[in-house]
């Protein structure tokens, strides 16, 4: 699974249009940190037969951890680039993280659009 690049805090310049632009893209980053140091347990914990054999299905949810920390980070940095809130939702690929993101902003957003793919509980 690739994701993007860590954004640059330093050219999400604040703007009137995205007044919390930086904050937005160092939020992202930090997400992204929190990714890769999962990944990273993550395979490690997986060169243990006996704790693969033991715990598959604990694994699991290594994965909903990481991709639901990526989808996250690039909500918010979409909203960053200046995206409005559907066009920074919208693209959320696992259905129950963009089902929590419209009902945070339900009265904001027009109704929750889900995700046919990765509708699984994260």
């Amino acid at each position: 699974m690739t994701f993007p690049a860590a954004v640059d805090v330093r050219t999400a310049a604040a703007s009137p249009l995205v007044p919390h632009a930086p904050l937005h893209a160092a939020i992202a980053n930090e997400l992204r940190r929190v990714r890769e140091r999962v990944e990273a347990l993550a395979e490690t914990l997986v060169e243990d037969a006996y704790f693969v054999e033991r715990y598959v299905e604990h694994l699991q949810a290594f994965d909903m951890i990481v991709q639901s920390t990526e989808e996250n980070a690039a909500v918010l940095e979409r909203l960053a680039q200046g995206a409005d809130l559907h066009a920074a939702i919208a693209p959320v690929r696992l259905g129950c993280v963009q089902e929590r993101l419209w009902v945070a902003v339900a009265g904001v957003s027009p109704a929750p659009v889900v995700a046919a793919a990765g509708g699984g509980a994260a």
